[in-house]
C-alpha cells in the first residue's frame, strides 16, 4: 500500500543514523557505511521492510482492528497526534503511563473520570461551582487530557503498535510483548531491533522523516478501511446476504423454531419405533407357547380318534362271531 520511493526517503533524511560510537552491533545488517563518523542506513533494505509494515497494518485495519500510534518525544508528539487523528486511531503523544496496556482495566477508570469531567464542562455544571472547586477540576481534567485524550475512545486493547524510537518507548514495547501485541517500530542505529515484529531501520530524530513514517502508515490504515467499505455486496444468488439486526434476529428465531419441531417429530418417531419393537418381541416370546398348545391339542384329538376307531373294529368283529 506504500507509495513512497527511495527519493522520498532521501529527501526526508531517513538514511542518517547516529554517531558510530553509539551504534548497536545488531543493526549492522541495515547499515550501508559511515561518513564523518555518522552511520548511513541502507535504504534499499529500509524500503521493502517499510512496505511490509504498511501492508501488515493495512490488513489489520481492513479486518476492523485498531493500530495505536506511540511517539512521546518532542519531535514526534505533534506529528503522531495529527496522523493518528486523521486515521481515527488511538495514540499516545505526551507520556506513556506504566500499565496502560497490561493494567488497562484501571486505566479505563481514569478514562471514565475524564469523560465525566468533560460532560460537566459541556453541560455547564462546572459553571455553577465555586471558583476553588472549578479550578481543581480544571487541573484534573487538563492532567487527564494530556495523558489519555488519545485513547479516550479506545474500548479495548489495540491490535498492533506503531512506535517511534524504541529506545525512548521501551515500556510500551515491553507491555506489548507481554500481551502478545505485534509491534511495528522505527529503529535507529543506536537502538535494539530485538522484540520488534516489523523493524523499520531509519532516522527517528528528524521531524521530516517521522512525518514521512506517520503519514504513510496513516494512509495505509485509511486505505485498508476504505477497501472494506467499498467491497461489493453479495448478489441474490450468493450464499451470503446483508440484513439488519431485526431481520437477523427474526431469522434466528425461525430457524430455532423449525429445529425444535424437527427434534419433536424425531422423538415421536423414535418412541413409536420402540413400541413396535417391544410388541414384536412380546409376540416372538408368546409364539412358542401357542405353538406348543396347538400341537398338544392335535395329539389329544388324534389319540381320541384312534381309540374310537379301535372300538368300532372290535364291535364289528364281535357281530361277525355271533
Amino acid at each position: 500500500m506504500s507509495n513512497i520511493s527511495l527519493r522520498d526517503m532521501l529527501e526526508a533524511g531517513v538514511h542518517f543514523g547516529h554517531r558510530t560510537r553509539f551504534w548497536y552491533p545488531k543493526m549492522r545488517p541495515y547499515i550501508f557505511g559511515e561518513r564523518n563518523q555518522i552511520h548511513i542506513i541502507n535504504l534499499e533494505k529500509t524500503l521493502p521492510l517499510f512496505e511490509d509494515a504498511c501492508n501488515f497494518l493495512g490488513k489489520i485495519a481492513s479486518n476492523g482492528g485498531n493500530v495505536m500510534f506511540v511517539g512521546t518525544k518532542r519531535q514526534a508528539s505533534k506529528v503522531i497526534r495529527e496522523a493518528a487523528t486523521r486515521s481515527a486511531s488511538p495514540y499516545v503523544d505526551h507520556r506513556w503511563l506504566g500499565g496502560m496496556l497490561t493494567n488497562f482495566k484501571t486505566v479505563r477508570n481514569s478514562i471514565k473520570r475524564l469523560k465525566e469531567l468533560d460532560e460537566q464542562f459541556e453541560t455547564g455544571q462546572a459553571d455553577r461551582m465555586i471558583k476553588k472547586e472549578r479550578l481543581r477540576i480544571e487541573r484534573e481534567r487538563t492532567k487527564l487530557e494530556r495523558s489519555l485524550s488519545g485513547i479516550k475512545n479506545m474500548n479495548g486493547l489495540p491490535d498492533a503498535l506503531f512506535v517511534i524510537d524504541v529506545k525512548y518507548e521501551y515500556i510500551a514495547i515491553a507491555e506489548a510483548n507481554k500481551l502478545g501485541i505485534p509491534v511495528v517500530a522505527v529503529v535507529d542505529t543506536n537502538c535494539k531491533p530485538e522484540n520488534i515484529d516489523y523493524v523499520i531501520p531509519g532516522n527517528d530524530d528528524a521531524i521530516r522523516s517521522i512525518r514521512l513514517y506517520a503519514e504513510t502508515i496513516a494512509d495505509a490504515i485509511i486505505e485498508g478501511r476504505h477497501a472494506v467499505a467499498t467491497a461489493p455486496v453479495a448478489a441474490e444468488n450468493d450464499d451470503f446476504i446483508e440484513m439488519d439486526d431485526a431481520s437477523a434476529q427474526a431469522l434466528i428465531e425461525k430457524v430455532k423454531t423449525d429445529s425444535d419441531a424437527t427434534m419433536a417429530e424425531e422423538k415421536d418417531d423414535q418412541e413409536e419405533s420402540v413400541s413396535a419393537d417391544a410388541a414384536a418381541e412380546t409376540a416372538s416370546e408368546e409364539a412358542p407357547v401357542a405353538k406348543k398348545a396347538v400341537k398338544k391339542k392335535a395329539v389329544k384329538k388324534a389319540v381320541k380318534k384312534a381309540v374310537k376307531k379301535k372300538a368300532v373294529k372290535k364291535a364289528a368283529a364281535t357281530k361277525e362271531d355271533e
